[in-house]
């Protein structure tokens, strides 16, 4: 299983949301200085969300995205706002080694299967999910702003018609809570499809990253491709070495 080290950007800075809440922020500076000081401690991939560009489609952070991929020397996916054909071939041409899109993918099926075709094994999708109080897992659009109408399986059959690099799951509640990831909604997205899953949200220790590294499908005995981490790492509870070695 691969580490990825995470940076959400706003507004030109690191940032880290709770839960996906935009007026619950803590900054961490320069992203450009933090995505090099965890490219030397090892990580395997970084992965980049510009937070402003998923609410409102804005290309505020795009320079510094384009700019992190094509110097830092380790492999990087990027999200958030990507809308159109320009937006995939601007950040695959620019560096990124997988584009991901989220409402999008959603919204224009015809979108998804275009890009599929003209960037192949570039291109995943991100499903970022809520846990409602009846226990469906509802995904959420438009910068976790609303919510789809679509359940984490419905979505899941939806957009792995095509041919799609990774998955990456996004369990929303446990986002920036370091309250340990969501095994049993990860474990249903492993049973669902063959499609390589990358997990996302709730890593605050070593233990977290074992227990995902350990993660087999019921059905299949599938594991998890990565591991997206991002608080625990800039709060210092858990360093890019550790991680690794966890997943190793």
């Amino acid at each position: 299983m691969n580490v990825l080290a995470a940076i959400d950007l706003r507004g030109g800075g690191a940032v880290r949301l709770l839960k996906g809440a935009y007026d619950q922020e803590t900054a961490y500076g320069d992203p450009r200085q933090l995505a090099a000081s965890f490219v030397t401690s090892g990580t395997d991939w970084l992965h980049l969300v510009d937070l402003d560009a998923a609410r409102d489609g804005g290309r505020a952070n795009r320079e510094i995205i384009l700019d992190i991929a094509s110097s830092c020397g380790v492999p990087v996916e990027t999200g958030g706002g990507v809308r159109t054909m320009a937006d995939v071939e601007e950040l695959v041409e620019g560096g990124v080694e997988r584009v991901i899109l989220g409402t999008a993918a959603l919204d224009d099926s015809g979108l998804l299967e275009q890009a599929t075709r003209a960037y192949p094994g570039k291109v995943a999708v991100g499903l970022d999910y809520r846990r409602l109080a009846n226990g469906t897992l509802e995904v959420a659009v438009r910068g976790w702003l609303e919510g789809s109408g679509f359940s984490l399986a419905d979505a899941v059959s939806r957009v792995t018609k095509v041919d799609l690099s990774a998955l990456v799951i996004t369990a929303i509640d446990r986002d920036g809570t370091l309250e340990g990831p969501d095994l049993a909604g990860l474990l249903e997205v492993l049973d669902l499809t063959d499609t390589p899953v990358v997990a996302s949200a709730g890593v605050s220790q070593r233990s977290d990253v074992e227990a995902l590294s350990a993660l087999r499908a019921t059905r299949t005995s599938r594991s998890l491709e990565g591991s997206v981490i991002g608080k625990a790492l800039v709060e210092g509870r858990l360093t890019v070495e550790e991680a690794v070695a966890a997943c190793r």
